[in-house]
């Protein structure tokens, strides 16, 4: 049986009323607007949709998640990638962001009905601020181009660099 071609999926996930919690929301907003995908790349703001996420966790292999981590004693505004193992296996040393477990859940939940997606990474930023506002710490918010070029550079490294196409700026 042949395997399946999916597309590949950036998932941005984060509370826009919590400040540095909504650093994947505004990385989705920054892909749409700076770049062109092609109809191999979905970018998706998952807000806290949890377990609504999981058709779009089966849909596309490999994932991208963008999210804040807690990590202990890490600077704040700090970039971080994972892998889905990393997070399975707990060598991260981390306790994610509050959904974050609820990815890892709806990942298992994906994997009993066989449709786990087999690339699953994660690029996440440590946050300063968790208060209410709907304006991210200078220091999360500075982070948001960044990373967005390293997904850029990882989509094109796996080979789905054709359409992508950097927008002009106005």
């Amino acid at each position: 049986m042949e395997k399946e071609t999916k597309n590949a999926g950036i998932l941005g996930i984060g509370n826009l009323l919590l400040s540095d919690e909504s650093f994947g929301v505004h990385v989705i907003e920054y892909l749409e607007k700076h770049y062109h995908f092609s109809e191999t790349v979905t970018l998706l703001d998952g807000g806290t949709a949890g377990i609504y996420m999981a058709p779009f966790l089966e849909e596309h292999d490999p994932i991208f998640v963008v999210d804040v981590v807690n990590l202990e004693d890490a600077t704040p505004g700090s970039l971080y990638t994972f892998t889905g193992e990393d997070a399975r296996n707990g060598s991260m040393q981390t306790r994610m962001s509050p959904h974050q477990l609820g990815i890892l859940e709806i990942l298992d939940i994906c994997k009993l009905r066989g449709i786990e997606p087999e690339c699953v990474e994660f690029y996440c930023v440590v946050p300063e601020s968790f208060e209410t506002g709907l304006e991210m710490s200078d220091v999360v918010a500075s982070q948001v181009e960044k990373i967005s070029g390293l997904l850029v550079q990882r989509l094109q490294k796996m080979g789905y660099g054709a359409g992508l196409i950097e927008k002009e700026h106005a």
